[in-house]
């Protein structure tokens, strides 16, 4: 899995922390979107395809 962020696009809504925060996090000064896990361990790609799916502002790109 090759994830994809576009933190030009990110809001900091938040929703991809709610729905994988152990492979997204958010900037303290700003809430933009940061990557902790590049490449995902399989188990969690249920949840990264999630947090994709929820992010109103298409910031995450998920490639399998």
């Amino acid at each position: 899995m090759k994830i994809t962020i576009d933190e030009d696009k990110c809001v900091g809504a938040g929703q991809c922390v709610l729905a994988a925060g152990e492979v997204f996090d958010q900037r303290d000064e700003d809430g933009i979107v940061v990557l902790l896990a590049p490449a995902p361990p399989q188990e969690l790609w249920a949840q990264v395809e999630d947090a994709a799916a929820r992010c109103p502002a298409l910031a995450i790109e998920v490639e399998k």
